[in-house]
Parts: C-alpha cells; sequence; structure tokens
C-alpha cells in the first residue's frame, strides 16, 4: 500500500514538473519524457494537462504542445483525453489528437459529449466552445447536416465570438443549407453586433445562397452601412 502510494505521489510531482511554465524547457521535457516512458492512462493524463499552459516562449510552448499530441497520437488511448477534455477549458490541441486516433463515429460520440456540456447562452469563459466550434467547423469529414446540426443553435449564443465563429464556420457549406439559419440569425431582433450582421450578409452574398421567399425581410434588413454595400437582386444578395 506504502508503495503504491509513494508511486502515486511521485507520478504526481512529475506531472507537476512537467507543467510547471516557470520551468526550463530541459527540466519540463526531462518530465514529459518520464511521462510517455510511464505510458499508463494517468501518466497521459498527465501528458494532456501541459496543454493547459503556456510558457514564457512561444516557439518552445509550441513545440511541446505538438510533442505532446505526437506521443498522444502514438499512444492511440482516447480516455485520458477525453477525461481531459471533460474539465479543461483548452480543447483545440486534443481535439487535434482524437481526429488522428478515433473513426467517424467515435468522433462524433465524443463531439456531442462535448456540445452537451456547452448549452448555447451565457457562459463567464466561452473560449472551451469557441475551440469546439471551429475544430469542429473544420473537420473535414463531416457531413453538410452533421455540422449545422451542431453548430448553428450556437447563433444565439450570448457571446459575439461565439456566433461569429459559427458564421465564418459554416460558411463555405451548401448555400442552400446555410441560408435557412443564417436569415434566422439576420432577422434576429435581438442581435445588435453590426460585425455579426455584416458578415451573415457577407457570406449570403459570397456563397450566392438562396433567399427564397425571405428576400423581402433580408432587403428590409439592410439599413445604415449593409444598404449602401450590399442589395438583394433576383433572390440572393449582391455588392453594389
Amino acid at each position: 500500500m506504502f508503495g503504491l502510494f509513494s508511486k502515486e505521489k511521485s507520478l504526481q510531482k512529475t506531472i507537476e514538473r512537467a507543467t510547471n511554465k516557470l520551468s526550463q524547457q530541459v527540466d519540463r521535457m526531462g518530465a514529459l519524457e518520464k511521462l510517455r516512458e510511464e505510458g499508463n492512462d494517468e501518466a497521459l493524463y498527465g501528458l494532456c494537462k501541459r496543454f493547459s499552459i503556456t510558457s514564457q516562449k512561444g516557439a518552445e510552448d509550441e513545440q511541446e504542445k505538438q510533442w505532446v499530441m505526437g506521443v498522444l497520437v502514438e499512444k492511440g488511448s482516447l480516455a485520458p483525453v477525453i477525461r481531459y477534455m471533460k474539465q479543461s477549458d483548452h480543447l483545440a490541441f486534443p481535439l487535434r489528437v482524437v481526429e488522428q486516433i478515433a473513426d467517424h463515429d467515435k468522433i462524433l460520440e465524443i463531439v456531442d459529449g462535448l456540445f452537451a456540456t456547452e448549452p448555447p447562452g451565457y457562459v463567464r469563459m466561452p473560449e472551451r466552445r469557441i475551440d469546439l466550434i471551429r475544430w469542429f467547423s473544420d473537420w473535414k469529414v463531416g457531413t453538410d447536416d452533421e455540422v449545422l446540426s451542431r453548430l448553428t443553435p450556437y447563433l444565439v449564443d450570448f457571446d459575439e465570438n461565439v456566433r461569429f465563429s459559427v458564421v465564418d464556420g459554416i460558411a463555405s457549406r451548401t448555400p442552400e443549407k446555410i441560408a435557412p439559419p443564417l436569415i434566422d440569425a439576420l432577422l434576429r431582433p435581438e442581435e445588435e453586433s453590426g460585425r455579426i450582421k455584416r458578415t451573415i450578409v457577407e457570406v449570403l452574398e459570397k456563397s450566392k445562397a438562396p433567399l427564397g421567399d425571405r428576400a423581402d425581410a433580408v432587403a428590409g434588413a439592410l439599413s445604415g452601412p449593409l444598404s449602401d454595400n450590399f442589395r438583394v437582386d433576383g433572390g440572393v444578395l449582391k455588392k453594389r
């Protein structure tokens, strides 16, 4: 029992050294190497914690995080990565690990679990959901329906940067499919952000998304600078 406790304590000290942003890189890397050699789920979970800190030298920080990603992909164990993501505000790097070791259906299962913990609305720290939205919108394997059904609910999120990430993230999807949710967002009375409205209009114009029977409503929403730069013509938005 004492030996087990001593081993756990030693592992925690190694994790602390690996995640000390004030340490020299050689010391952090030594600890990270030790965690890789240990190789069990607890050690790999400790490796994941390296994603949560930012060391003082940007190049070294990126190098170490890329190294950790490589180790986690090499080990191929999802459990410690999923455990880390459940309680971390930093999802960009671990999601890239998941993408490389999980199949399509497993990725959707993991992502759905994360989205379930981030319902649209107010949150003090929106970075977690922004990481998730940005990664998922860039996921090459995701179909239009898979991506849009999960991202468009965040067009009404409290945080402007979250809403912007969604508009930007779905911009390259099929025009006929992105038009309805983007028009809804543009016409939403609660939307007061000029940045969001302009971005939506730009996406609709660039994609030549069909406005259908809502063309007049969209035209009516073009006020101020938007009306100076855009117009509705032939059922689509065009630049003046």
